[in-house]
């Protein structure tokens, strides 16, 4: 059975197929709301589905679906709560004006919350008092049908989410893989005295930053997953985004290409450095993708160079900055070694 489920299981093929595993899992899911409520019978049944939609509908990621589940029912209930209450006193008082007009009050609150933490379960409260109540008019045995409809569709769409898990830690892990790996490709090119206005180059670069953006955007989710925390992440995007800076800086300063002799001399003196800087790279990619993460626990020796000693020319400057990048590459390994056993799923 293993044997057969090995796609389904391998985090990697999972994180490759994602969007097509998240449509599949809300079809489904959405299949299993109209079953259940039209077998049993229940009015209104169609606001379950609507709800599976809203929860799972556009999240992929397994460490926003619980967030958004809870804050969906939060809202749900607040808003139920308050449209059964402006059903009952306009059942009692008769007086639709008044009805409006404690609608456009409570509504006009929501949406003072709606902007800023919390928005999202305020705007849901404001939806729901309308789905709820309508205008005041809806019968109060119609909106308790309707916010239980709803919390049935919170409840499938949190089991749902527990069918094959896209975790955000994938999306991070494998993006931050392919972002190191073409820094060390954009480094073997800064080396071998390829043009760093190339469109290769430039596309490379752009590649990279464009990654550091999305990494970025998943970090939340990640740290809710994996319990990592926002602090940890934070220095691991900081550790990226100074090496795509130094080989940015390394690319622009670069010694005059037509002095072989100088090229040839820099080649020398860094031989150490430029083998250390890729076996890292690569090492750290190939570790995220397989997740192989005893790799990064192997010692690795800085070759020694005083990082704070004066620079006299270009050529100091250029040896002084690949030790930096050297050093903060393996920083970066030692951050990712020691949180490992956590993003290691």
């Amino acid at each position: 059975m293993r044997r057969i489920l090995r796609p389904l299981l391998d985090p990697y093929r999972r994180y490759r197929h994602a969007r097509l595993i998240h449509s599949v899992r809300v079809a489904l899911g959405l299949l299993a709301t109209i079953l259940l409520t039209t077998g049993i019978n229940l009015p209104h049944g169609e606001w379950a589905s609507v709800t599976m939609l809203v929860v799972i509908g556009g999240l992929q990621h397994h460490g926003n679906i619980g967030k958004k589940a809870a804050e969906r029912a939060i809202g749900t209930l607040i808003g139920a709560g308050v449209g059964l209450a402006l059903v009952a006193q306009h059942a009692w008082l008769g007086m639709p004006w008044l009805t409006y007009f404690s609608m456009a009050v409570v509504c006009g609150f929501f949406s003072y919350h709606a902007i800023g933490k919390g928005g999202y379960t305020a705007l849901l409260s404001a939806i729901t008092v309308f789905i709820v109540a309508g205008h005041g008019d809806n019968p109060i045995t119609d909106g308790l049908w309707r916010g239980v409809d709803i919390l049935i569709g919170i409840a499938l769409a949190l089991a749902f989410s527990f069918a094959l898990p896209l975790y955000a830690v994938y999306s991070w892990r494998y993006n931050l893989a392919d972002a190191l790996r073409d820094c060390a490709t954009v480094y073997g090119r800064i080396i071998n005295g390829e043009a760093v206005s190339a469109d290769e180059h430039v596309r490379l670069m752009s590649k990279v930053g464009a990654v550091m953006v999305q990494l970025r955007s998943l970090m939340p989710s990640v740290s809710k997953e994996v319990k990592i925390s926002m602090t940890e992440l934070d220095a691991i995007q900081r550790n990226l985004r100074m090496c795509i800076s130094t080989l940015e800086i390394l690319g622009n300063i670069r010694p005059n290409l037509s002095d072989p002799q100088a090229m040839a001399h820099l080649q020398t003196a860094l031989r150490a450095e430029h083998r250390q800087i890729r076996v890292q790279l690569i090492g750290m990619a190939r570790a995220l993708k397989t997740g192989a993460s005893q790799r990064l626990e192997r010692p690795m020796e800085l070759p020694a160079g005083d990082p704070d000693a004066p620079v006299a020319n270009t050529l100091d400057g250029y040896r002084m900055l690949t030790r930096q990048l050297a050093a903060n590459i393996s920083e970066m390994r030692q951050r990712l070694a020691a949180t490992a056993p956590r993003w290691n799923i």
